[in-house]
């Protein structure tokens, strides 16, 4: 029976009191709040989009908030590959991230396998020199890579070759900027691996190498799966450099959000196409983490723990 002064109390006082003598309380309400915040903020863009999307371009010039569907032109979802040559788009997204994380995995792997397994003078303090590439603004590099890839450098009387308007204009640089996250993940995951197997390997006849990639990267394929994928997303996904090194055609390797783009002209804009187009090319990503998540959260958690 509640007591006098807790009758004085407003909801949110009596809330309080409650959740100090059971903290499960609290702990609950916490999860709730961090959940819907969390589902609000993920889900709502997408919902904004596909009603986006789906309303006649006619109709969006009366669209309020919150967003609610005013019309129904599904339409909108053939129209953008047949206004611009999306799929191409898409596929240079795909290609460009495919190849940035096969040419990061190599080179990475023999990074890790160096940082996590092999005990040199400055390896700490080298490590954090790599980390740190990480974090440099992607413009501190565009003027000295706009220049190397354009030609306009010369050593010994060689220039340097004409890149733009091709894949390895990007790749070079995602590779460069994505690769320090890839070293970290990997180092710490081959580090974690019993001598003895590789020691057993070697014992076998196979080299260093060998047992790096018949033993070492098969263990480790949580972490091997985490470092492929948040590489592949962030190439996918990646604008800045591919909006400076292409000059936006579909066949000259522009990739997704030129597409994207090319749906504004000078004197309209449109946004139901842009929504379908953003809709569709985010598809591939989102398939991508389904079938991976699995391994991406093993590979976060393991990766997070030292035994």
């Amino acid at each position: 029976m509640a007591t006098e002064s807790e009758t004085k109390q407003g909801p949110f006082s009596r809330w309080a009191s409650s959740a100090i003598q059971d903290p499960e309380k609290a702990y609950r309400a916490m999860f709730y709040v961090a959940t819907v915040f969390f589902l609000f903020t993920t889900l709502f863009p997408f919902y904004w989009l596909l009603v986006l999307a789906l309303t006649p371009q006619d109709a969006i010039a009366n669209f309020g908030f919150p967003p609610v569907p005013n019309g129904f032109n599904p339409g909108a979802f053939v129209e953008v590959f047949q206004r611009v040559p999306f799929h191409l788009f898409v596929f240079n997204s795909f290609v460009l991230g495919v190849a940035t994380t096969a040419v990061v995995l190599v080179l990475a792997s023999l990074a890790g396998y160096v940082f996590g397994r092999l005990d040199f003078p400055g390896r700490g303090p080298l490590m954090l020199l790599i980390l740190a590439v990480s974090y440099f603004p992607p413009a501190a590099f565009i003027i000295p890579l706009f220049r190397l890839f354009t030609g306009n450098v010369s050593l010994l009387g060689v220039s340097s070759p004409e890149l733009f308007n091709t894949p390895f204009a990007m790749i070079l640089p995602f590779s460069a900027l994505f690769m320090p996250l890839s070293i970290f993940i990997l180092a710490t995951f081959y580090g974690q691996i019993p001598d003895g197997l590789e020691d057993a390997a070697r014992v076998e006849g196979t080299t260093r190498l060998g047992a790096l990639f018949r033993v070492i990267m098969p263990l480790s394929a949580p972490g091997v799966a985490t470092a492929g994928v948040l590489t592949f997303i962030s190439v996918y996904n990646e604008f800045f450099f591919s909006f400076l090194m292409t000059t936006g055609e579909a066949d000259r390797w522009a990739p997704l959000v030129w597409g994207i783009l090319s749906y504004q002209g000078q004197y309209s804009e449109l946004y139901n196409l842009m929504a379908a187009a953003s809709i569709v090319g985010v598809l591939p990503v989102a398939i991508i983490v389904v079938v991976a998540q699995e391994k991406i959260v093993s590979g976060l958690t393991a990766g997070a723990l030292k035994e």
